[in-house]
């Protein structure tokens, strides 16, 4: 069974919650507020999300587009909010689906399922491949013209992060966010001396790219090198 990640600040509702999944044989974690069941979600990886948009710190709706800056867990909003606002603007920020409250288990558990078949219905260990390099998430193996890449665990997480939205320039606070779990900026200094690390290791410099291409004052884009137009070294 699934991982359950429950974020609702009801304490009767979110003990009524944990405990019919934990019946229905899923683990189940729980947060009473956004923060804190944001760390949760970096620390744990749940399976799927249960979140309530009426939370204490936050609204539900910027919860989840920080959830979906970092994670692509399946997120139910959970909520008595019934309005088509409300429904369209959760939608908009990334949410899979959407049970307004009250509600009943056996829908709930439906509900469930079906994001978790969508969920694995997708391959992410499919290799990414971007003119002569090639990146394989299953094995984290990174090759260049057919030659392995001595690679750092982090080194490796951020070149599969810009393979796999080749052609795009992507915000070091993304970086931050998804590679090294900082989802609310500062550290860019890291960012740019591991970049500096995989460009030497890609046989290229900051000066001189051929895949890895600065977009100053945004962040940096990585393309084939027969696609390298748009990047401005620095």
């Amino acid at each position: 069974m699934a991982h359950v990640l429950v974020i609702e600040d009801d304490p009767a509702i979110r003990s009524s919650l944990v405990r019919s999944l934990t019946d229905r044989g899923h683990a189940v974690s729980s947060a009473p507020a956004g923060m804190p069941g944001l760390q949760q979600a970096l620390d744990d990886q749940p399976d799927v999300v249960l979140l309530d948009l009426g939370l204490p710190d936050l609204d539900g709706h910027s919860l989840l587009t920080m959830l979906r800056a970092v994670r692509t867990t399946p997120v139910i909003v959970v909520t008595a909010r019934d309005d088509d606002p409300s429904i369209v603007r959760a939608l908009d920020a990334g949410a899979d689906d959407y049970v307004v409250k009250p509600f009943g288990m056996d829908q709930l558990e439906a509900r469930i399922r079906a994001v978790l078949r969508r969920s694995s219905a997708e391959d992410p260990a499919a290799a990414l491949t971007v003119g002569d390099l090639v990146i394989e998430a299953a094995t984290r193996r990174a090759t260049l013209r057919g030659v392995d890449l001595d690679l750092s665990r982090l080194e490796f997480d951020l070149l599969q992060l810009l393979a796999g939205r080749a052609g795009e320039v992507v915000t070091k606070r993304e970086i931050l966010a998804q590679v090294w779990n900082q989802p609310y900026g500062g550290g860019e200094r890291t960012v740019d001396v591991h970049l500096s690390w995989l460009r030497r290791k890609l046989g290229e410099s900051a000066a001189h790219p051929v895949y890895l291409h600065s977009v100053r004052g945004v962040g940096v884009r990585l393309a084939p090198p027969s696609d390298a137009g748009s990047g401005v070294p620095g």
